[in-house]
Order: structure tokens, then sequence, then C-alpha cells
């Protein structure tokens, strides 16, 4: 069954988040993305979102380099082929060397168009199986100890059932070491953001003594080998963010002995059917898999929702809430999260409306591409 594409329109929005995000490689304040729609020609459409930020901080993919793939290599590509199944997405882009983000955003538009063709949730599109979902929340770093301790309180209270904290040298064990203190059962982690090397490796031997879930990408984003001489060295769990692109990347993690944990993003490895690849791979080595957050709106958080229903994901997610980071979202219902969990929508494709009023109040530019 062809999934037809008759029309991609293509939205760059800019929308302000509720509080400032600060991690080892800078502050933000805003999120511009590009909000995909596929339609069919009958009245469906798929939406995806571009996750890549303004500035190469976290991968060498900007707002930018996403525009230009897009529009000069990624669409033209799917003008000129036919698909059958969303996978055939990432089979067809491989001629396109990594450029991750940008193919995550147009390939989700691909799944959810082709989820609601079939009448079909996309959780359940994907084999996903959950009806809830455990999440957790990502705690950029705070002006003082004291603030990100007022800030961990309150997301307790709120039931969120893991707190990340991001650190950088300089920040990092003296304030874990009180997040610990004061939250002696806490499920903490620390994400470093690759602000460390192994010289670092007797400071980062301090964190085994705070009992954390975990320490998120330590080393160098490209990096399989330092990690494994670390995770040797170190009790704490190392999970893997930047240095996992593919499922190659995955395996030889895995193999090397470089974490035992994998934060899988779905715009990090190219769209749902990679990811999706990772996580049977992970489930069948017995690798923990979590879902990680981009500071997504709604349709990419919509997207992580339902990729967190696959089984392996045994670890609260980022996606938490939309109102933890905007005054309002671009979808209808907003995501909520209750006792650190989301009800995952029933709904075929994402399972929610986009809220057309949000869209272009944020929408700074548009373009249409016809099949």
């Amino acid at each position: 069954m062809v999934v037809p594409i008759r029309e991609i329109n293509m939205k760059r929005l800019r929308m302000r988040l509720k509080h400032p995000f600060a991690t080892s490689f800078g502050t933000m304040e805003h999120k511009e993305f590009f909000l995909l729609e596929a339609k069919d020609g009958e009245g469906n459409s798929g939406f995806g979102e571009s996750a890549a930020f303004t500035e190469p901080w976290y991968t060498e993919e900007t707002v930018e380099t996403t525009r230009h793939m897009l529009e000069d290599f990624l669409i033209p590509i799917l003008q000129k082929n036919q698909v059958h199944h969303p996978d055939e997405v990432t089979e067809l882009f491989r001629a396109v060397r990594r450029n991750n983000m940008a193919k995550a955003a147009i390939e989700g538009a691909v799944w959810d168009l082709s989820a609601k063709r079939e009448g079909l949730p996309l959780s359940r599109a994907l084999g996903g199986e959950k009806r809830k979902i455990d999440v957790g929340v990502s705690i950029g770093i705070q002006p003082s100890v004291k603030d990100t301790l007022d800030v961990v309180e309150r997301y307790l209270r709120e039931g969120y059932k893991r707190l990340k904290l991001k650190i950088k040298p300089g920040w990092d064990i003296d304030v874990l070491r009180e997040v610990r203190r004061c939250f002696p059962e806490a499920p903490i982690m620390a994400d470093a953001n690759s602000a460390y090397t192994l010289e670092d490796i007797d400071h980062l031997r301090q964190l085994d003594d705070l009992e954390l879930l975990m320490v998120e990408q330590p080393l160098g984003a490209d990096d399989i080998i330092d990690h494994a001489n670390l995770q040797a060295a170190i009790r704490t769990p190392i999970c893997l963010d930047e240095s996992i692109t593919s499922l190659e990347d995955a395996t030889k993690a895995v193999e090397l002995g470089s974490c035992k944990v994998v934060n899988l993003k779905i715009s990090r490895v190219g769209g749902l059917t990679e990811a999706r690849r990772i996580h049977d791979y992970c489930q069948e080595q017995g690798i923990a898999v979590w879902c990680g957050g981009m500071l997504e709106a709604g349709v990419g958080r919509a997207h992580n929702i339902a990729l967190t229903t696959l089984p392996q994901f045994v670890l609260p997610g980022d996606t938490s809430g939309s109102s933890r980071y905007w005054e309002k979202d671009i979808i209808q219902p907003e995501v909520t999260a209750t006792d650190g969990e989301i009800v995952v929508p029933e709904q075929p494709g994402i399972g929610f409306q986009l809220d057309e009023e949000a869209v272009r109040s944020f929408t700074v530019e548009e373009k249409t591409f016809d099949f």
C-alpha cells in the first residue's frame, strides 16, 4: 500500500522557552524549528518536527542546515520516489550522509501520515503496547546550589520519576553531593554533554559515592573507546547520548563495554525507523533504554511518547509536560504529566491536534512543495 504524498508544507517557528535552559555548552531562551506537514490529498496530514538548534552545540546540525537539507535534498528525494511504508524513507535517505535531524523531521511526518491512513495510533504502528509511560525531567544548570535544590524539590513534589541534572567542570560533584544529601532517595542522574576527558577520571570516580542512576555522555561526542575505559574504571553506569547516531554505533558501544544505558533520541539517529532498530538491538543485549529530549514542542513530544511505548524503554525519559517548557504549546490538548506518568493517546497518528492559532502566532516563514 502506497503512502501517497501530494504536498509537504514546511513552516519555521520561533517559540520562547518558559525559562532559560543552561547546559555545559550554552544557554537557550528561544527554540527555532521546522514543522513539517505531509498531506495525502485525501484530507489526512502527518506532522514532524525538526530538533536542531540555531547553533551547532549539540551536533553539527543547525536550523539553517536543516532547511538546506530539506529543501535541496530530502524533500526532492521524496518527490521522485513512491513510499509504501515509512521504513523506506530511511533507505531512500541513505545516499545523504548524516544530517540525521533533518531526516528525522520529514520521516516523522511520513510515519504520522501512514499511521493516520491506517487508523492506528503511532505508538501501535511502531509496535508499542504501553498505555502510560514514566517520565522524568531535565534540569538545566541553575544560578546557585540553593536554586538547584528548590527546583529538585519542586519536581519531586510533582511526581517526576527521574531527575537529570546538567553538570560541567566546576559545577558537578559538590552540587550533586548536596542534592544527594538533601534528597537521599531521589532518582537522580547527571548529564555532562561531553564536558570531560579521560584526564578527569579520578574526579569522575567521585560519582560512585552518590548512587546515581547513571552519568550521561561524560566524554567526547564522537567517542566510544575512551568511554569503555572510563566505564571499566567507575561503578556508575555510563549512558551514551551523542555517541550513538546509528545502530552501528550502538553495536560497537555495547560490544566494547562503553555504556550500560542508551539515551535514544529520534532526531539524533535519523528517525523512528532507526530508533526502533536500536531499541530492538538493546532489548536483545539487555541494555536499558530511555528517551531523551531536545526541548521539543508538542509534535516532537508526541513522537517521543509514541516511541517510549516500546518495551525496552525501562527508564523514565525526558518527555515531561508541555507546561514545563512553554506558556503555550502548538498542540491540543497539551502534553500533561501526572505523578510522573503520561497517558498515551489512542487517536490515530500522534494523537494530538495542531493548535492552528498557536502555530500561526509562532510561524516566521513558510514554504510549500508540491508532488
